[in-house]
């Protein structure tokens, strides 16, 4: 009997550790959301021998407004605002 409330236990603990890096990863993706895309566009037009220099250019002004939005201190309430920018 013991034993089953353990196993229970660890699946509780392992599930909130798997829900919690969900939501950091939600919170970073919308902030660099867009960098992402645009080194991935990149790199797809690199891979089939196109010039990809608009979507490096690009990449590098995402990760610049992505990291001036990640220096604001954004809270609940207007937590969306910054991820909208």
């Amino acid at each position: 009997m013991l034993k089953r409330k353990q196993k229970g236990q660890g699946m509780t603990e392992y599930i909130i550790i798997v829900a919690l890096i969900a939501v950091a990863a939600i919170g970073v993706y919308s902030f660099f959301g867009q960098t992402i895309r645009n080194q991935m566009a990149g790199l797809s037009a690199e891979v089939s021998g196109q010039n990809s220099q608009d979507q490096i250019d690009a990449a590098q002004a995402a990760a610049d407004n992505g990291a001036t939005n990640a220096d604001q201190n954004y809270d609940l309430g207007d937590y969306n605002a910054g991820a909208d920018q």
